[in-house]
């Protein structure tokens, strides 16, 4: 499994979910422009997504294509069992309960919760 990636490697995971493969000069394309990154500085990231195993690329003439090796839901799925294991001893109840104590949860999360629930008793 890939190792954990920074926010500024997401960023560029996140544009080659969405569409893949891209070149390198193309995934700066999509950075957001707030982040005011290089095109250098996406080649780092993707350098560095590369040697963690988190891409792949191939050639494309004089330049390389990258696409993930890991899926979109299977990196979150291993990521927030990470933050469960760690922050609510593996229990996800305790988040909820963390969730709407703070009032993260809208109208619209508590009734996909609800309906989750449901679908979930025998």
């Amino acid at each position: 499994m890939v190792d954990r990636i920074s926010d500024g490697e997401h960023a560029v995971m996140d544009v080659l979910w969405d569409e893949a493969p891209l070149t390198a000069a193309e995934v700066a394309e999509r950075i957001d422009p707030a982040r005011g990154w290089s095109d250098r500085t996406v080649k780092t990231m993707l350098a560095r997504l590369l040697a963690k195993g988190a891409l792949a690329h191939e050639e494309d003439g004089r330049r390389y294509l990258y696409r993930p090796l890991v899926a979109r839901a299977d990196y979150a799925a291993r990521e927030s069992r990470k933050l469960i294991d760690r922050l609510f001893g593996g229990r996800a109840a305790p988040l909820v309960a963390h969730l709407a104590e703070q009032d993260q949860l809208s109208p619209q999360d508590i009734a996909e919760i609800e309906a989750l629930l449901k679908a979930l008793k025998p």
